[in-house]
């Protein structure tokens, strides 16, 4: 075995040593920090005995830990700021230690907390979504501190209400960094990207979110006399299907069409021979980076007024699209995707929406982790095999961009 084998083994050996002094478990093994993670339930906002742990598992490798916990009463979320080294490049890995409830927990095969392993496939809620990514991150700092590596800079952003409001969590650590000029050159977010096998996919983009609810006001009457009432249903109707009349756009060059969906209509009329007073309908735009949330709110205004002046419009913009083109970082993410799985993985902008809205406003994102099919499901699940797999491609990841 050569010497650096031996002084890799060695610091990671010391490792063990020390973090079994504190109760915490191998930081080089992601199966192990995957399990004491998913142990401490922390339904969203995370109440903070998983996040402390991960506090002290980066404490122990010798991160300088920032606790920034924001909100008040049931709103107050615990976050945290974690980073080793001053010098650059500064690569930040984000992602979030709160969970979605188990539902039903007597559905589950093995209990969601209790972070059972059978036949090679660890279960537990985060597992997948996103404790075992989280797990990755350590145990691949954990080989990269082991080797000496000088160069650069690591950290850690990490939120407990990704999978809430999103209001006290991401948003504000930006913030906090910002203040305190700790924004990094680039950052990986360990959301669960794969649709079925490890290095399918990396995701340099997602597609904004927005939220309309237009209120309709009529006047209530009678149906055998419609002329001594106005309907608002009529009027709503017309104003969804003007919304409706043509597509948005086509798409653009990394981004597919946007889409309009009609989520809700509802009149709250029990009877049948009544006009009622009120109409109102809720939908959602997904939208690519030819239009922004504000552009979009003033269209659906605009036509609101055409058919229903009195019309009420109320937009809530939950992110704006975004884009990070393929560069150094994100080459060096491809490349040691396909140096472990021998697969090249796509470059995508389609799904939901992620805290990584928030971060391209401060820098270039992208997004890889484990494969999501069970994602908030009963027996949510990763295999122990695939935790390696993305384990060893952080650690090439910051192997190459480091160097």
């Amino acid at each position: 075995m050569s010497g650096s084998h031996l002084d890799h083994h060695a610091g990671i050996d010391a490792q063990a040593g020390q973090a079994a002094k504190q109760g915490l478990p191998v930081l080089s093994d992601p199966v192990a920090v995957a399990q004491a993670l998913i142990r401490h339930p922390s339904v969203c906002p995370d109440p903070g005995p998983a996040q402390q742990m991960l506090a002290d598992m980066l404490t122990e490798l010798g991160f300088q830990v920032w606790h920034l916990p924001y909100g008040e009463g049931a709103e107050r979320t615990p976050n945290f700021f974690a980073r080793l080294g001053q010098a650059g490049p500064h690569i930040c890995f984000a992602g979030h230690t709160d969970v979605v409830p188990p539902g039903n927990e007597a559905a589950w095969s093995h209990a969601p907390y209790a972070a059972d392993i059978a036949d090679g496939v660890l279960y537990g809620r985060g597992a997948c979504d996103m404790k075992g990514g989280v797990a990755a991150f350590v145990a691949a700092t954990a080989r990269h501190v082991a080797k000496g590596r000088d160069a650069g800079s690591l950290s850690f952003l990490i939120t407990g209400d990704e999978e809430g409001p999103a209001t006290y969590g991401t948003v504000k650590v930006l913030e906090w960094m910002a203040q305190e000029g700790q924004i990094p050159d680039y950052c990986v977010v360990g959301e669960p990207t794969n649709p079925a096998i490890m290095g399918d996919m990396v995701k340099i983009g997602r597609r904004g979110s927005l939220n309309a609810h237009i209120s309709v006001e009529g006047v209530q009457g009678h149906v055998a006399y419609p002329h001594r009432a106005d309907n608002p249903v009529h009027r709503l109707l017309t104003i969804l299907s003007a919304l409706q009349s043509q597509p948005l756009d086509n798409g653009s060059d990394w981004f597919e069409p946007s889409s309009l969906q009609v989520t809700s209509v509802d009149v709250g009329n029990p009877s049948t021979n009544i006009i009622p007073a009120r109409a109102e309908a809720k939908l959602n735009i997904r939208f690519n980076d030819l239009h922004t949330g504000a552009g979009l709110t003033g269209w659906i205004q605009t036509v609101c007024r055409q058919h229903a002046p009195s019309a009420q419009v109320t937009v809530r913009i939950s992110g704006e699209s975004f884009l990070t083109a393929p560069g150094r970082e994100t080459d060096a993410l491809v490349r040691a995707i396909e140096q472990v799985t021998c697969r090249t993985p796509k470059l995508d902008t389609g799904g939901g929406t992620s805290d990584a809205r928030f971060i391209a406003n401060y820098c270039p994102v992208s997004e890889f982790g484990l494969v999501g099919a069970s994602i908030h499901k009963v027996d949510e699940h990763t295999t122990v095999a695939d935790l390696e797999t993305l384990t060893r491609i952080y650690e090439t990841f910051l192997e190459g961009v480091m160097a």
